[in-house]
């Protein structure tokens, strides 16, 4: 999985969501955390990222405020609301549901 159109469908959410679960991160660092987690297999485009940031905004998942970045400069930085935290659980449960189906068909003898 090198491309996020080869990611399915809503898992973006999810790796989003849980990446700035510990701390709020701006748009570069989530991306890049994503992609050091996952052994460089995961690598999330901009194209892709700030859409899915702004769509998880509006649906009052994660908030997002400009602050300043180690390197000096202003970016978003974003981070869950209460209703992200619920979200995510939501996520990781729908996740372990998916991931567990496909695995019985993948490993069916």
């Amino acid at each position: 999985m090198g491309k996020p159109s080869d990611l399915v469908q809503g898992t973006l959410d999810l790796l989003i969501l849980k990446t700035i679960s510990l701390e709020p991160k701006h748009g570069w660092a989530i991306a890049k955390r994503i992609q050091q987690i996952s052994n460089e297999v995961l690598q999330v485009q901009q194209g892709s990222l700030y859409p899915a940031l702004h769509r998880l905004e509006q649906q009052g998942w994660v908030r997002a405020k400009w602050s300043e970045t180690e390197g000096g400069r202003q970016a978003k930085f974003y981070s869950l609301t209460a209703a992200g935290r619920s979200q995510l659980e939501r996520e990781k449960q729908s996740w372990s549901r998916l991931s567990t189906a496909i695995n019985l068909v993948v490993d069916e003898a």
